[in-house]
């Protein structure tokens, strides 16, 4: 058995300390709140680096300290310029592993091109090409939020840690909503219908789902590699083959599945980009009966008029996360609301610096959560 010197105790618990470095990529100040959060949270400074955008609208980043042998978390959260973020994170990531860093983890609450996800007739799998493109930098593990489509993270062949922020929004419920009891969770298109699932079930709430013709039609316009030859063509080469085609989908008038009469109508979701659907299905709610109309989602993208129009609406609260900074449209509408998740984005980092196990950041999730 033998003694360690309090000066050597000293420095190994300098070299652990020392061994995280936490950096956010955005060049917009404004983007940079989240990480400030979750640097405040794990006891750390943000580390030194320079984002800018030269004359000629080219990225620059200079990491200005060592990043040696150690375990980088860059911070990423999107801006309004999407590729300028993405080329942020991409030149940072490929700056710390020329840097001979030990680990690069990119902590990229929403993950963008998202929706893009799926071959849309002569289109393109973008998000899948962003996938592909962060692997090959020199990111070696992703943390991220509520991806669009859980499949997303086979893109990777890294480690990906798709978190919930259920959980806060859950909270958020039960705690700033007095009357939740009476309230039903509704998904606007048949599409969310786990997502309300998932919510009603952990409330001991009812459920409500509208289908018909003013649902999100992002689903219709899935079709694989749909690019039909010509029938002249066709019958060139196959004249005898008479292949049968498929009905044309027509949608119902639009219904209710679920009484909302005289209850509080919580409408969930992923993400608030575009609101028509959200306004269409709040004034469907309000025909039914629903005094009270709540939006709930993670990702708050709010994009072009949507604060003005949430503002008109019949929707009294949206409440989102801040995954993405909108206080430029809080502003414009007093209506919208935020939630913080940097709690478990910072445990998230700290377990993965430790390297403790992740699993309890996803107690009680489910394959279909």
């Amino acid at each position: 058995m033998f003694c360690v010197p309090s000066t050597e105790i000293g420095a190994i618990m300098n070299i652990t300390k020392g061994g995280l470095v936490l950096f956010s990529a955005n060049s917009n100040s404004s983007c940079m709140e989240l990480s400030k959060r979750i640097a405040e949270r794990l006891g750390v400074e943000m580390g030194k680096v320079q984002v800018y955008q030269e004359a000629n609208r080219e990225t620059r980043v200079q990491i200005q300290e060592s990043v040696r042998g150690k375990d980088v978390f860059i911070i990423q959260t999107v801006s309004k310029d999407v590729n300028t973020t993405i080329m942020e994170l991409l030149i940072m990531v490929y700056a710390c592993k020329t840097s001979c860093a030990k680990s690069i983890i990119g902590v990229v609450p929403y993950f963008p091109y998202s929706k893009q996800c799926k071959m849309r007739k002569r289109g393109s799998i973008v998000s899948k090409l962003l996938a592909s493109m962060m692997c090959k930098a020199g990111l070696t593990h992703l943390i991220t939020m509520d991806l669009h489509q859980k499949e997303i993270q086979g893109f990777f062949n890294i480690p990906v840690d798709n978190l919930r922020a259920s959980p806060f929004l859950l909270q958020y419920i039960q705690e700033e909503i007095p009357d939740y009891r009476n309230a039903v969770i509704v998904a606007k298109s048949p599409a969310s219908a786990k997502r309300a699932q998932s919510f009603a079930e952990r409330l001991r709430l009812g459920i409500a789902v509208i289908h018909g013709e003013a649902q999100d039609a992002e689903s219709d316009m899935v079709d694989g590699r749909h690019s039909p030859p010509t029938a002249k063509y066709v019958a060139a080469i196959h004249p005898s083959l008479e292949i049968p085609m498929l009905i044309p989908k027509e949608k119902p008038p639009i219904t209710v599945v679920g009484d909302v009469g005289g209850r509080i109508a919580i409408i969930v979701d992923d993400m608030i980009d575009d609101v028509d659907s959200f306004l269409a299905a709040a004034e469907t709610l309000k025909e039914r009966g629903a005094y009270k109309i709540f939006v709930m989602a993670t990702h708050g993208l709010l994009s072009s008029d949507a604060p003005r129009l949430i503002e008109e609406s019949a929707i009294d609260e949206v409440v989102v996360t801040n995954t993405i900074p909108h206080e430029i449209q809080k502003l414009q509408c007093p209506k919208i609301k935020t939630v913080d998740i940097s709690m478990i984005l910072s445990e998230a980092i700290r377990r993965i610096h430790n390297g403790e196990s992740m699993s309890y950041l996803f107690r009680n999730i489910g394959v279909d959560d």
